[in-house]
C-alpha cells in the first residue's frame, strides 16, 4: 500500500470496542485540513487525561468511564445525536450518513468513481455507484465538455 504525504489515519477491519469496518482490507485514508484541525482540538482536550491521551486508539472516553477506552459505536452515535440537537437540525445525523455525504462530496468535487472505491475501501467499483447524485447543472457541463461535429472538423 503506497503511503499518502498528508495525515492518513489506518483503517482496520474490526476494533476491540466493537466497531468495524465494512471493508475487510486495511487502508490509509488521507483527512483534510478541516479534520486536522478539529482533531488537533479534540487532542488538546485528550491531552489534559493522562489515562485517554496514552491511548491508541482514534476517539476515546473523555467523560465517561472507562477513560480512555476506544469510544464504543454506541457512545458515537449519543456524541452526533447532540452535534445534531446543538446544530438545529430536525433529523439525527447517523455516521453512515457521514460516510454517505463524503463519497457524494468526492464526486461532486470531480472526483472518479475508482477514487470514491479506494477511499471509502469498496472491493468493486459498482459498490460507489450509491454516490452518484447528477444534478442538471452537471448533467449540462458534461454535455458541452463533449466536442462537436464542427469542433472536432476544425482540429
Amino acid at each position: 500500500m503506497r503511503r499518502s504525504s498528508g495525515p492518513s489515519p489506518r483503517v482496520r477491519r474490526s476494533n476491540p470496542n466493537g466497531a468495524w469496518a465494512k471493508s475487510r482490507r486495511q487502508r490509509s485514508v488521507p483527512l483534510d485540513f478541516l479534520v486536522v484541525q478539529a482533531f488537533d482540538a479534540y487532542d488538546f482536550e485528550r491531552s489534559a487525561m493522562p489515562r485517554a491521551y496514552d491511548s491508541d486508539f482514534v476517539l476515546v472516553n473523555l467523560f465517561a468511564e472507562p477513560i480512555g477506552a476506544p469510544m464504543r459505536p454506541d457512545g458515537i452515535n449519543e456524541l452526533l445525536n447532540g452535534c445534531s440537537r446543538r446544530a438545529g437540525l430536525s433529523e439525527t445525523i447517523a455516521p453512515h450518513q457521514l460516510r454517505h455525504a463524503f463519497g457524494s462530496n468526492i464526486v461532486d468535487a470531480g472526483g472518479s468513481l475508482d477514487e470514491v472505491a479506494e477511499l471509502l475501501g469498496h472491493a468493486s467499483m459498482s459498490s460507489s455507484q450509491v454516490y452518484l447524485h447528477p444534478d442538471p447543472p452537471r448533467l449540462r457541463d458534461a454535455v458541452e465538455r463533449v466536442a462537436g461535429p464542427r469542433e472536432r472538423a476544425n482540429r
